[in-house]
């Protein structure tokens, strides 16, 4: 029956613990820099909502306002979209505290792909909430106003649901914009198989209809406006992760450099 070394035992949870210390440094960092920008626009936080608004105030019939139905909402809603600006100006400080932290637990070659990957990211994922907000919202306000007017109905939205309503599209179009990014990781990891991901397109495609008639509203143009865009954003992502299928020769090399940094036989 073995038993454990003390010496041993005592390494590893002073190395968990440090790892513990070094995780609350970037987190309270990747707070701080949220809080600095919130703070720097927080004067203007009416006047970033008014524009968060746009889509819909346009789609509105002369006349139409949003309404508040909360005493705070007046208040908190435009609080809530100042923060959320905040946090995608302050992303990319979150994410290369994020890179800081996992860094050095990666090899040579998966440290090469952090930055494109990080890089390409967040320029995605902004240009999925602004596809969202140039065109799936105006065209989605739109049609559904159309729908008001044969019926008498005043369309008067309280922002807070609308709030609630944007924060969903954006969220669910900014992940659908990373699907090149995934593919490329799974395949440069060597995870899935190039063939691999060909051969399930059609899968690939009808899972995209499913998941846009979840998450977006249930008339057929908003579903429309998610699915073909993931579809062909699956295309992009394998025509770019051609260029980034491993060879068996770089993942040697990267493993010698890797041994001899840490003083091992590879």
């Amino acid at each position: 029956m073995t038993q454990n070394n003390p010496t041993e035992d005592s390494g590893l949870q002073e190395s968990f613990l440090s790892h513990l210390y070094e995780l609350r440094d970037r987190i309270i960092k990747s707070a701080l820099a949220i809080i600095v920008v919130f703070l720097c626009l927080v004067y203007w936080a009416p006047d970033i909502f008014h524009l968060f608004a746009q889509p819909l105030l346009q789609a509105l019939p002369v006349g139409g306002k949003m309404i508040v139905t909360d005493v705070t909402g007046s208040f908190f809603v435009p609080m809530k979209v100042t923060m959320l600006v905040a946090f995608l100006i302050a992303l990319p400080v979150v994410m290369y505290q994020l890179w800081a932290f996992i860094a050095p637990g990666l090899y040579q070659h998966e440290r090469k792909l952090i930055v494109p990957l990080v890089v390409s990211s967040y320029s995605l994922f902004i240009f999925g909430m602004a596809f969202a907000y140039f065109l799936v919202f105006p065209t989605v306000f739109g049609f559904m106003a159309s729908y008001n007017a044969p019926l008498g109905a005043e369309m008067s939205t309280d922002i807070d649901n609308y709030l609630s309503f944007a924060m969903t599209t954006f969220l669910a179009f900014g992940i659908t914009f990373e699907v090149p990014v995934v593919v490329v990781v799974l395949v440069r990891m060597g995870l899935v198989p190039l063939a691999k991901l060909k051969e399930i397109r059609p899968y690939v495609i009808v899972g995209a209809f499913v998941i846009s008639a979840v998450v977006t509203p249930p008339d057929v143009l908003s579903q429309l406006l998610l699915a073909v865009p993931m579809s062909l954003l699956y295309e992009l992502g394998l025509l770019i992760a051609r260029f980034y299928v491993p060879k068996p020769s770089d993942d040697e090399s990267d493993g010698a450099k890797d041994a001899d940094s840490k003083g091992v036989d590879p």
